[in-house]
């Protein structure tokens, strides 16, 4: 049901924003506590493949990824998803039964939401009975630059709805937007229509994820939570690709948020390279020696 109330922006002190995350940057991590905070991000990883080029052979490589990521050290942990196109999705679900890996799927007429709602439905329901656990849809940002505000509202909601038993993740697209304000309103709005996670970017726009944007967003789920005592998940997307700056996206979901997001079941990052490099500095870390990229499979 929409809120009643009508959907306003909030002001954001853009200086603020940027000097807290600085400030956040700064913070060290013990060598003892880095090992685990990095093999807990490798565990938060949506492994991904979203390209036209897409076929049955690279999404089970890629899910084979997911299972093992590095076979000889079986204590690096698996990730948290595979996700892929709804037509590849019955293929995720196969490769990876047996295992704790959720299939995700982008629908919804990704990644320009550019569709009749009904089409965009049609695609959510089709992913999900060809059993996605999860779906990424991506709101219309045509309309929320116009203020249309209630039109993104009923189309989340109805999206949703679609979603039956499947978690939502609602991408923003955050490049889009252009000011905080915006981000702020659009994760205010996807959370009041149900989303399970919001999430920055689709990674096909830049600038796609940038931490002043993912504490904007996670500042709005802080006080979406007040509000409902409902928690909602944080998926930053596409441009992080280092170990050192995943590292520092856990240190900003820990001091906004706290530890009870700091697990799968409330962030994610869609950055598929950010895997490899997370492996190189688990295993340096583990043996004092890095083994090259090449070492590493490329998705």
């Amino acid at each position: 049901m929409r809120p009643e109330t009508n959907f306003e922006k909030v002001p954001i002190d853009r200086v603020a924003v940027e000097e807290r995350v600085g400030r956040l940057n700064k913070r060290s991590i013990k060598k003892e506590s880095k090992i685990q905070a990095l093999k807990l991000a490798l565990s938060m990883v949506d492994l991904t493949t979203l390209e036209g080029k897409d076929s049955e052979g690279k999404v089970r490589q890629l899910c084979q990824k997911a299972k093992s990521p590095h076979p000889s050290m079986p204590d690096i942990p698996s990730v948290a998803a595979v996700c892929v196109y709804p037509n590849m999705v019955r293929i995720a679900k196969e490769s990876l039964r047996g295992t704790n890996i959720n299939v995700a799927s982008v629908a919804s007429a990704f990644p320009s939401g550019m569709a009749p709602l009904p089409i965009r439905i049609e695609d959510t329901k089709f992913a999900v009975e060809e059993g996605a656990d999860e779906v990424d849809m991506v709101i219309t940002r045509g309309a929320f630059l116009e203020g249309e505000y209630n039109f993104v509202f009923d189309e989340i909601a109805a999206i949703k709805e679609a979603c039956g038993d499947a978690h939502l993740k609602v991408i923003l697209e955050t490049g889009e937007l252009h000011t905080f304000e915006n981000v702020r309103l659009a994760s205010d709005i996807a959370m009041e229509a149900g989303a399970d996670f919001i999430k920055t970017s689709t990674g096909k726009i830049s600038p796609a994820a940038t931490q002043p944007v993912t504490l904007v967003m996670l500042e709005a789920i802080r006080d979406f939570y007040y509000k409902t005592d409902k928690m909602v998940g944080m998926k930053p997307a596409g441009g992080i690709r280092t170990a050192k700056q995943a590292l520092q996206y856990l240190v900003l979901v820990k001091e906004t948020l706290g530890a009870a997001w700091l697990n799968n079941e409330y962030f994610r990052f869609g950055a598929s390279s950010l895997a490899n490099d997370l492996l190189m500095q688990i295993v340096k870390q583990q043996t004092g020696h890095y083994q090259g990229p090449d070492y590493f499979s490329i998705d």
